[in-house]
């Protein structure tokens, strides 16, 4: 008789593994976009600073395409054609292109992300960044690799001594941004913003940032990161603390060092 356990996690390898396929390909169709930008239509959504591409289209429905085909009745949620339920218990939250100002603009700071749900749990999440060739997996309690090599979050940084990954959007005042990046600032710290939330998740359960927050980021932009990130030994706060999954919410997650600053300079109360 097989064990519940072992068919649960056998169907979440599955996904996986079918996660860095399709992020892969998904990512090669963005890159002969990227690297031919002469092809891109490029529409506002909220403002000149939200916008949407061919590229984001065109890989979403790839991504969407192939997950049908392999898992019919699974969920689906993307950020560029919205919400399809399923019956199965499982949900794919993807955004095809995160970082879509860098991406139009030529800047080589962006990925694909796709994240698994089964039921509110987030049990997977792959980050694929095409221009470096890198991709970021984790699996709940199977760790979080980069190229199938084990990363971990930095033992030693602290807001001090490491970067702070930031990211903002006119979806928040202007000045819930600048109040932190100034109490950062004058407590010794540092910041970088790259204009994709996910890929700067990935580079903080990689040990490269010391930890990252945006005062609002939807799903589909964080869920793999906030995986990636926990599974390399971080903390996150968790999303099921946000109103709904359609509505977003705050994103915060970084190394050991970092958690008592952060969620004082950011007026969180500590879990």
């Amino acid at each position: 008789m097989t064990d519940m356990n072992e068919t649960t996690d056998h169907a979440i390898r599955a996904r996986q593994t079918l996660a860095e396929a399709i992020a892969r390909e998904g990512g090669r169709v963005a890159l002969s976009y990227f690297r031919d930008r002469s092809r891109l239509t490029v529409d506002q959504k909220m403002n000149g600073q939200d916008v949407v591409s061919i590229a984001d289209k065109d890989v979403e429905t790839l991504l969407r395409e192939r997950i049908a085909a392999s898992f019919p009745e699974d969920g689906l949620l993307g950020e560029e054609y919205g919400l399809q339920e399923g019956r199965s218990g499982f949900r794919w939250v993807m955004d095809p292109i995160d970082g879509t100002s860098p991406f139009v603009s030529g800047i080589p700071a962006w990925c694909v992300s796709i994240a698994l749900m089964q039921g509110e749990r987030i049990v997977a999440g792959v980050i694929y960044a095409p221009t470096t060739d890198e991709l970021y997996s984790a699996r709940r309690g199977a760790g979080a690799t980069m190229n199938g090599q084990p990363i971990r979050v930095s033992e030693s940084a602290t807001l001090q001594t490491g970067i702070l990954g930031l990211g903002a959007n006119h979806r928040v005042p202007a000045a819930t941004v600048s109040r932190v990046v100034e109490q950062l600032l004058t407590e010794g710290g540092m910041f970088i913003r790259n204009g994709s939330g996910a890929l700067m998740l990935a580079y903080v359960a990689a040990g490269r940032l010391a930890a990252y927050w945006e005062p609002h980021m939807n799903a589909w932009d964080c869920y793999a990161g906030f995986l990636l990130v926990e599974e390399a030994g971080g903390w996150i706060v968790d999303p099921a603390e946000w109103s709904g999954l359609m509505d977003g919410g705050p994103v915060v997650a970084g190394c050991p060092g970092t958690r008592a600053d952060l969620l004082r300079i950011i007026g969180a109360k500590p879990a």
